[in-house]
């Protein structure tokens, strides 16, 4: 319900904290660190009002010590599922019911929280259940999450103050945006923080209710932002957190009649069978349902010949191994001007000489631990056969270990082949395949870039030559969805670069803008006559005088 309207806050990006040796924060941070590590917490499902637990328990380990045990949590089945419908929908009324003012100042209050009372509480726990490091947290479970629930705020005070240009004397017309009629189904990842949060808290925001199941490798961080939404005011059942099987999941979800829309960050083969299964299931919905998925990336770095070699160079070891490559818009692939490549080799190869790799309490590692087994079986079969191919060569890495955790040493490949396998597939981890190519051939290159992937997520060049990146911009236009010139192609921030890409990368339809959330409500137009007609005919309808 729309009641009147109020200025809000205007929103700032969050402060980000460098931590550095003897500063306060970190002195913080280690001890939010140390006394997380010292428990083994018994996490519940939040279903309505009540903490639910089960007999199933599943255990949560941290990806670069994978023997410690930092908690387990009570694992659901479809009667959850089913469970967390039935108390999103009776939570529904009063939730959409509830003047816009007070839902922003819930999600406000949260923001608050985590800058404060639960900053070194969620980074610390980000840093133990998905293996970040003390800074790729910062800018991930504090800063960008914090960003997304106060730049959303604003956004919503905007979409409602859009209202239609003109009322004609003796009219009103006007607009007001209703949530969607039933349930939001949540879908997130395990490499942000922030986007966990935000996927419930966007639809939340705007009057809807939400079933969210996060990735198992998300739980630990995922629990303490409930506790902060709960904390915040957030009524019981407006969001409900379920941790369950995805396929059992499904088929509870997406054959409920209710069943509204899905915010859903992963990858492209669930998102398109998710998508298959509602378009089979399309009949049995009251609504069309609202599908909006950001599914990856296989981004690219281009270096001109005329690049500067030291910003191009930091910005590929940036953008290709912080967080160890895990994140959608990590440099995959990269294609440097043969004039500039032995620079840039010796600029690279220095830089990684010093990347340190162990645990993330450890301050002095860059590099910590993958996800999860699977995906460092997945990586090291790549490495594997790169060694074994006389058409690659690995320059630097290849080496990878998970007796105490899963690290994988940062690996570069030079590849003749510009087709070759790791530059054509999303691999999602620290590995990184570079192309040389001639300086003449950098218009087959632009066309090389834009037919080599399926993905269109992020992408950047390097160059001083004005024109070459007017035409790489051009040429690449449908290649990325977020592009940079002469920087990283990783680190969007809320509120200055909306994120989302297109072709297999997903619907584009931009985490931290106005654009999102305008997914999340169907809008109803009115028009309101003060003195309506009180005679059927019109002026036409009168015979001519002769």
């Amino acid at each position: 319900m729309q009641k009147g309207f109020f200025k809000v806050p205007k929103p700032v990006n969050e402060t980000v904290l460098n931590y550095a040796p003897g500063s306060a924060e970190r002195k913080l941070l280690k001890a939010a660190i140390a006394q997380a590590s010292q428990q083994v917490l018994d996490i519940p499902m939040y279903i309505g009002k009540n903490l639910v637990y089960t007999d199933t328990k599943r255990p949560i380990s941290p990806p670069h010590n994978h023997k410690h045990i930092l908690g387990y949590f009570s694992y659901g089945d479809k009667s959850h599922v089913n469970q967390s419908i039935q108390s999103a929908l009776e939570a529904k009324p009063n939730w959409e019911n509830m003047a816009w003012e007070h839902r922003a100042a819930i999600f406000l209050k949260a923001a608050d929280l985590f800058a404060t009372k639960y900053r070194y509480q969620i980074n610390a726990a980000t840093m133990l259940g998905q293996s970040k490091n003390a800074y790729q947290a910062e800018i991930d479970a504090a800063c960008e999450l914090i960003d997304f629930l106060r730049f959303n705020v604003s956004y919503m005070a905007d979409i409602y103050s859009q209202q239609p240009p003109i009322s004609p004397a003796g009219f009103w017309n006007r607009t007001e945006q209703r949530p969607l009629e039933g349930f939001i189904f949540a879908l997130t990842p395990f490499n942000f923080t922030a986007i966990a949060a935000n996927l419930p808290a966007s639809c939340a925001l705007m009057g809807n209710v939400v079933v969210w199941k996060p990735a198992e490798t998300q739980i630990y961080a995922a629990n303490i932002i409930m506790q902060v939404f709960k904390e915040a005011g957030l009524p019981h059942g407006v969001i409900n957190l379920i941790y369950v099987d995805g396929p059992e999941a499904g088929e509870v979800i997406f054959n409920d009649p209710n069943f509204a829309g899905i915010h859903f960050t992963g990858s492209t083969a669930v998102f398109q069978n998710i998508w298959k299964i509602i378009g089979n299931n399309i009949h049995k919905y009251k609504s069309y349902p609202r599908i909006v998925g950001e599914t990856g990336g296989k981004d690219f770095i281009l270096v001109h010949s005329s690049a500067d070699c030291v910003a191009a160079a930091v910005g590929i070891v940036r953008g290709a191994f912080e967080y160890q490559g895990q994140k959608c818009s990590a440099a995959s692939r990269v294609y440097i001007a043969q004039s500039v490549w032995p620079t840039i080799k010796t600029l690279i190869l220095n830089y990684l000489a010093d990347f340190k790799m162990g645990p993330p309490d450890d301050f002095s590692n860059f590099i910590n631990a993958v996800i999860d087994e699977k995906s460092f079986d997945k990586l090291t079969n790549y490495i594997d056969a790169a060694k074994t191919d006389t058409s690659v060569e690995i320059i630097t890495g290849g080496n990878y270990n998970k007796t105490v955790g899963y690290f994988i040493q940062p690996t570069i490949i030079v590849a003749q082949n510009p087709k070759y396998i790791t530059l054509c597939e999303e691999l999602f981890g620290p590995i990184l395949t570079i192309y040389i190519y001639d300086d003449a051939d950098f218009d087959n290159t632009l066309t090389l870039i834009d037919t080599t992937s399926n993905y269109a997520l992020t992408g950047a060049i390097f160059a001083q030559d004005r024109s070459a990146i007017e035409k790489t911009a051009y040429i690449l236009r449908n290649a990325a969805g977020n592009f940079y010139i002469n920087d990283k192609c990783t680190g969007a921030v809320v509120g200055q670069q909306p994120f989302g890409g297109a072709r297999a990368s997903g619907t584009n339809d931009k985490a931290g803008a106005m654009i999102n959330l305008l997914r999340w409500v169907s809008p109803r137009t009115i028009k309101e006559t003060f003195n309506p007609p009180v005679n059927w005919d019109y002026p036409f309808l009168g015979n001519e005088k002769e």
